[in-house]
């Protein structure tokens, strides 16, 4: 596969956002050790059902676009539903994998991270360290991704029937790799058993999608010639 220097150019920034982690080793190894010990309890914001459901209601809505491209899959919108569900209460609501690790390890104050940024909305102060400040760059580049792939699927399939253009000149399954984006923005921002567990199976589950979608594909000529010319996601 020949690669143009824009596809190239996209490819390195990936390479350097995949990177920054090891730059900031010590920070991501104490906001790991903070959450997987329980340290964070403390500081935790906890019974603000109000954000738990602003939040489930704005990021389920947020899979509509991935069914635009296939046939809804049931099944696999219950399981992101359920990640999200159980991902905001955990943050926002009842924290009990945080709560069970704390009295499993006993954390010592000192294993807590410091903040790098406080921001104050509907009603609660927000601290983010700076792996949170690194997940959410990925979510928010993720949903970009989302939206352009959406934008460009709604505006093209009925002229082109195969989409072939725009940001999918780039990746073949941008929504994917936009949701996968996402999903691992959460992971590396709140890294507990309960999203590094079911994070991981989310991002296994929307990579199998694509390769299924790529054998239902198979026998299309058009979309063999824009498998040797387009990367798989980057």
């Amino acid at each position: 596969m020949t690669l143009s220097p824009q596809k190239w150019a996209v490819r390195v920034f990936a390479i350097i956002l995949i990177m920054f982690p090891l730059l900031m080793l010590p920070e991501f190894v104490s906001h790991i050790k903070a959450h997987f010990t329980g340290a964070i309890e403390g500081s935790m914001i906890t019974g603000q059902w109000h954000i738990v459901i602003i939040n489930i209601v704005l990021f389920t809505s947020f899979l509509i676009p991935l069914t635009y491209r296939k046939k809804v899959s049931w099944k696999e919108w219950g399981l992101v539903s359920a990640f999200f569900i159980s991902l905001f209460i955990e943050m926002y609501g009842l924290p009990l994998t945080v709560m069970f690790a704390s009295r499993i390890f006993h954390a010592p104050p000192e294993a807590a991270v410091d903040t790098a940024l406080s921001v104050e909305l509907l009603g609660a102060v927000f601290a983010f360290t700076v792996p949170m400040i690194y997940g959410s760059v990925l979510m928010i580049a993720g949903t970009i991704i989302v939206v352009v792939g959406w934008v460009t699927l709604y505006r093209r399939i009925d002229r082109e029937g195969l989409v072939t253009t725009g940001i999918y000149s780039i990746s073949r399954h941008p929504q994917y790799l936009g949701f996968i984006m996402v999903i691992y923005g959460w992971v590396v921002g709140w890294t507990t058993p309960l999203t590094v567990v079911f994070g991981s199976i989310l991002m296994i589950v929307y990579v199998r999608t694509c390769m299924k979608e790529e054998r239902e594909m198979g026998g299309d000529h058009d979309y063999g010639s824009y498998r040797k010319r387009t990367p798989f996601l980057i």
